[in-house]
């Protein structure tokens, strides 16, 4: 119930430490919950759940003795859940779509879930647990005894505990690059179990953020199998698809792909198509369909910045011979027409790659839907295992030789982008020393700034591929802060094969190109990021130091009006900046800037930068 770009999290009821070292922190939590280990069976517990501007219920059953679970939300328009049967976790996402999900932490967090569920900490070995006492904290005028707790094969987190009641109050759980606090209050025993009747959770969001489970109803039932707790089977009654597959022209800007999609039978609209997403309208789009918007959660991209994001139902989305019914769709303020020269009304996600087997045919400018049961592998070319991680595919592989966990994110301009900890990690900066400082995408929180080099060799299971731009990441938040992953790959690579992605197979085929990529492996040779204006012209938003904007006296704030005497237009953004990678190293670009009250013509130079 957490992702990259919503996160929403539902804490299970489970009450966990005290005060005083470790043993009589956890012991004191024991006999301050009066023996809930005694119990048997399950534990169901029915919430009442208000946050993020809706309100709504929620549910979970945990297996007392091995903290397996299962539980679910319906808040507003929208609703999901999750589980874990002891061997792989699981997702229910909005859509109604179910799906494994064990890429990056999430299989750690499955099983931190099921150690506090099953208040392992009480066990006299304290479940196998690593436990550091961090003792003793202070906060809004309290003494707490706090622990770091790392389950056997979980990832660590911290309880905070009151040193009064040897109860819990607080939680921090690091979920992916979102640090996640929990606060638990209001303890009473119901059907002999101590609970947190009062659970807050807290996703860095703000207030609009928060969302507070309060308990309904609790109930106490006989042991399960854990394949009670196993993925539950799912429904694709929603779709319907003319004949076997659907075949559609895209667009590609700025190496992201758009296709023309029908809403509630209007349109068409401009629709981002992005492995890296989910099914997102704009408010624009909104507006113009008379939908009603609810909600308002916090929303996390590639950039530092969080931003707000709703929910709304559509009724059908039309992609080609292809509709899909009754979808809630998530409302987020992403078009960004002076960032991409275009206007983009939406996004297609995860929720129909899930449903649909999904190629996209660069070299030929075609994406294709296609029903999983008449897919030819055979035809699709090399098959690449991968999990999931969130909504997004996330293979193993390769950078230069070091082993990697890669994202596969049709949404990202970019070859190759490295996240923060392992460029850290690797001390990758020493081993390329040539490189540029610059922003090189722009998305969802704003601008990304990464010290560009060059690679060798990108491996993506048994594919290799060379020369190719690697960006190392510069960012202390954001996706690119994560260390579940190593680095995103984007369609500035992907583009170089026709990429298959099936989802219910978790397997991406890649079949090379034949034909001659003009900027593959090209990076910018004029030292600036420029996005284009409403009023017009294409406003400079950073200059690379010592680089050829620079050099030709260009400043951020400059706004070009014209390039080589012709004036520039907003559409024609993404092919000025292929110009700017593919041009030849000395090539002469003439420019008429606007500076406040001066014109001045400058002359660009294209020069290599890495």
């Amino acid at each position: 119930m957490s992702g990259r770009i919503l996160a929403l999290v539902l804490v299970t009821a489970s009450p966990a430490w005290g005060a005083g070292g470790i043993d009589a922190t956890l012991d004191g939590n024991r006999a301050a919950c009066q023996g809930n280990t005694s119990l048997p069976g399950t534990l169901r517990t029915d919430y009442s759940l208000a946050g993020q501007g809706l309100k709504g219920t929620a549910f979970s059953i945990v297996d007392l003795k091995s903290g397996f679970y299962a539980e679910g939300f319906s808040l507003g328009p929208t609703g999901g859940g999750d589980g874990f049967d002891g061997k792989r976790p699981w997702m229910k996402d909005q859509s109604g779509a179910v799906t494994p999900e064990e890429g990056g932490d999430k299989l750690q967090l499955a099983i931190n879930n099921a150690y506090r569920n099953a208040n392992m900490w009480w066990r006299p070995d304290r479940g196998g647990a690593a436990i550091e006492d961090l003792s003793p904290r202070q906060a809004d005028g309290r003494d707490f005894a706090v622990l770091k707790v790392t389950p056997r094969g979980g990832k660590p987190f911290e309880a905070w505990f009151d040193t009064n009641t040897y109860l819990l109050v607080k939680t921090i759980e690091v979920q992916g690059f979102i640090p996640i606090i929990t606060t638990f209050a209001d303890y009473r025993i119901d059907n002999g179990v101590m609970l947190a009747h009062k659970q807050v959770s807290d996703s860095g969001g703000g207030e609009e953020g928060l969302v507070t489970q309060t308990i309904t109803r609790v109930q106490v039932g006989p042991a399960q199998l854990p394949s009670a707790f196993a993925a539950p089977d799912w429904s694709r009654a929603d779709v319907h698809l003319v004949g076997k597959a659907t075949s559609i022209p895209f667009e590609l800007f700025n190496n992201h792909v758009f296709v023309n999609v029908m809403v509630n039978g209007k349109g068409p609209f401009r629709f981002i198509v992005d492995t890296g997403g989910h099914d997102i309208v704009t408010p624009s789009t909104v507006a113009a369909l008379n939908l009603d918007a609810q909600g308002d959660a916090p929303a996390h991209g590639a950039g530092e910045a969080t931003v707000s994001s709703g929910f709304a139902k559509v009724r059908a989305l039309k992609i080609g011979s292809l509709t899909i019914r009754d979808q809630t769709m998530t409302v987020l303020d992403f078009d960004a027409p002076g960032v991409e020269g275009v206007r983009t009304d939406g996004m297609i996600g995860f929720e129909v790659f899930r449903r649909f087997v999904t190629t996209f045919d660069y070299a030929n400018r075609r994406l294709t839907l296609t029903d999983p049961k008449a897919f030819e592998a055979s035809k699709a070319g090399t098959p690449i295992k991968f999990r999931f991680y969130d909504h997004l595919p996330q293979v193993e592989g390769s950078i230069d030789g070091v082993p990697a966990r890669f994202d596969i994110d049709t949404g990202s301009r970019s070859e190759l982008d490295l996240t923060k900890p392992f460029v850290q990690s690797t001390h990758w900066r020493d081993s390329h020393p040539k490189g540029v400082l610059a922003v090189t995408g722009w998305g969802v929180g704003g601008p990304g700034k990464s010290y560009s080099v060059r690679g060798r060799e990108l491996k993506l299971g048994e594919m290799s591929g060379v020369n190719f731009i690697v960006g190392l990441s510069t960012q202390d938040s954001g996706a690119f802060s994560d260390p579940n992953y190593e680095g995103n790959v984007g369609s500035g690579y992907l583009k170089r094969y026709t990429v298959t992605f099936d989802y219910d197979r978790q397997t991406m085929y890649l079949k090379p190109r034949a034909d001659r990529i003009s900027d593959a492996g090209a990076f910018d040779r004029s030292g600036m990021w420029v996005n284009a204006r409403e009023s017009g012209g294409y406003q400079i938003m950073d200059v690379s130091a010592a680089g050829p904007a620079q050099n030709a006296g260009l400043r951020v704030g400059d706004v070009i009006d014209a390039v080589d005497g012709q004036l520039v237009t907003e559409g024609g953004l993404s092919d000025f900046r292929l110009r700017l990678r593919t041009d030849p190293v000395g090539s002469k670009v003439k420019l008429k800037v606007s500076r406040g009250s001066e014109h001045p013509e400058v002359t660009l130079i294209l020069a290599d930068q890495i």
